[in-house]
């Protein structure tokens, strides 16, 4: 008789998280795998075309059952945001009091927010099964960072919920090795604690970049990119202010002062919470030539954009928790086989470095990121080349999709 996972995930396809893959992953090992989910609003705070509130409601993905319970859309403001996080978790425990769902395991997929964890714990509480988190944010520390909340009785009252979830936990999977740290500082059995490092979707691999192992000078043409002779920094995926993207403008004019004749675009493709900002200051700073907004894409056409790209970037604002945090971008970028550009500290540089795939900045430093691109952007189409194939290999070796699934199995056998 096949098993059944039950996830808690508020958000879910067709919003961009890796949550979507792993799940498709267990319905072809065999796993009746059911998904309660939130109505799509990420990251624009709006519902998605063809949803709402009384509009697909339920729905199969990839054999995956999908169970939308009503939540209130993320606005564009922390009050709405605040209602957001609240109205899922009002839902869910309703949903808990009245659903016939008969599961043999709990698996949460806790990005921000913590509280969406709670409908699960209810649940395996209530029907006496395993309930495994997988925390890809860690609370209460993301909440002072993030909304600037530094009031101890609010922080103490959130920490005291995620101790709650911990303690009703069967196993903490986490996606650093600093994590593990943190969470067990917090009373949590070691025992109980596990690195579970993402991996990248399939379609996440190098394209026209190697040839033979030798330089393939020719490069995937897209009309997004201009195929000129400018050095083509791309970066992927949500712009939001955890991003710390507002280093780009300052790294630019620097650039640009320093090195007037240098040609280097930075191509930002997504959508998010800080873009109209962002755009803002870089038309305020006259950095239009060396900026290319493109909108939000199908993550299966990524690997294209870093195809016709030389160089990926990724971005961390500074801080004790953005050190312990390793973004899933940086697997994305790893497994497309292209050099990377960072600003980040801790676990993010310690694996750049570690792996030889690119440059690593100190988070926050924006002149020892234009350094560095300068830097990389003089480097040989060899010594690219050679960047590239160390983040693929890096990237097999650590982050191998089939090696970490195989790992969750055994906890479901």
């Amino acid at each position: 008789m096949e098993k059944h996972i039950l996830v808690i995930a508020q958000y879910f396809y067709p919003e961009q998280f890796r949550i979507n893959d792993i799940c498709s992953e267990w319905v072809k090992r065999g796993y009746k795998v059911t998904v309660i989910t939130g109505i799509p609003n990420y990251p624009l705070g709006k519902y998605y075309k063809g949803y709402g509130l009384f509009k697909k409601r339920k729905e199969t993905y990839n054999g995956i059952e999908v169970i939308r319970i009503p939540l209130i859309p993320r606005g564009r403001n922390s009050i709405m945001l605040a209602l957001n996080y609240l109205s899922f978790v009002i839902s869910g425990l309703f949903w808990k009091m009245f659903t016939k769902i008969k599961a043999d395991y709990v698996f949460i997929f806790e990005v921000s927010p913590m509280t969406q964890a709670l409908p699960g714990v209810w649940y395996a509480k209530k029907r006496k099964i395993p309930c495994y988190l997988y925390v890809q944010d860690l609370w209460p520390e993301n909440v002072e960072i993030i909304t600037g909340i530094t009031n101890r009785k609010i922080i103490g009252a959130i920490g005291k919920m995620v101790d709650y979830i911990y303690s009703y936990c069967t196993k903490i999977f986490t996606t650093s090795n600093s994590f593990v740290t943190s969470i067990e500082s917090r009373g949590v059995s070691i025992e109980k604690i596990e690195y579970w490092p993402q991996y990248a979707e399939d379609f996440y691999k190098p394209l026209n970049k190697i040839k033979e192992n030798k330089i393939n000078e020719d490069k995937i043409i897209i009309d997004e990119i201009p195929n000129d002779d400018v050095f083509n920094i791309i970066f992927a995926g949500n712009i939001g202010t955890a991003q710390g993207l507002a280093i780009l403008p300052k790294t630019a004019s620097l650039i640009k002062e320093k090195n007037p004749n240098k040609k280097i675009r930075f191509n930002i493709v997504g959508d998010g919470r800080y873009k109209e900002e962002l755009v803002k200051i870089v038309d305020e700073n006259k950095l239009t030539d060396m900026f290319n907004f493109i909108p939000k894409q199908p993550a299966t056409r990524i690997p294209e954009f870093m195809a016709a790209s030389d160089a990926a970037f990724l971005c961390l604002t500074g801080g004790p928790l953005f050190s312990k945090t390793i973004p899933a971008k940086l697997q994305s970028y790893m497994a497309c086989g292209i050099p990377i550009l960072a600003s980040a500290s801790g676990e993010t540089d310690k694996i750049i470095k570690e792996s030889g795939s690119g440059l690593c900045s100190p988070a926050g430093d924006y002149e020892m990121l234009a350094d560095v691109i300068i830097q990389l952007s003089n480097e040989s189409p060899q010594r690219l080349l050679e960047l590239g194939v160390n983040a693929r290999s890096y990237y097999e070796n650590n982050f191998n999709k089939q090696e970490l699934l195989n790992r969750i199995d055994k906890y479901f056998e």
